[in-house]
């Protein structure tokens, strides 16, 4: 799972989140940001109305959450939903050491990106590739 610090920077230059059964999010605020939670047709359910989209919570876990805004939320994008969303960028996972690398393609040059885990690995090359989208 990425990390949240990574997530936020995701959204930050431009990755939207459409919620789907079994994405994974925290509450984007102080305090509760330590709490991953799913969406699931069981516990969090994604509501659609024309003032946007709430994640309403139906399971006893979540027994003080009624719903949130899923602009209030985080998601934590999987390493296979990350992968995707380079699409043809991607060239490569491999292994390097503790790291795993991804190489991509981003502004026209193969690039590497190294971090612990591999979907940290494949959302920094995301993150990169949004970037240079943007340039």
């Amino acid at each position: 799972m990425i990390t949240v610090a990574l997530a936020a920077a995701l959204r930050d230059a431009g990755l939207r989140w459409h919620p789907t059964t079994g994405d994974r999010f925290v509450i984007d605020k102080p305090g509760v940001d330590d709490d991953v939670y799913t969406v699931s047709e069981m516990t969090v359910e994604r509501h659609d109305y024309p003032s946007g989209t709430v994640l309403g919570f139906n399971g006893t876990t979540e027994w003080a959450l009624d719903s949130v805004d899923a602009a209030e939320s985080l998601w934590l994008p999987r390493e296979d939903q990350l992968r995707d969303l380079l699409g043809p960028a991607f060239v490569s996972l491999t292994k390097s050491g503790s790291d795993f690398v991804v190489t991509a393609v981003v502004g026209g040059t193969s690039q590497e990106f190294g971090a612990p885990g591999a979907a940290d690995a494949y959302g920094g090359a995301l993150h990169a590739y949004i970037r240079s989208a943007l340039d």
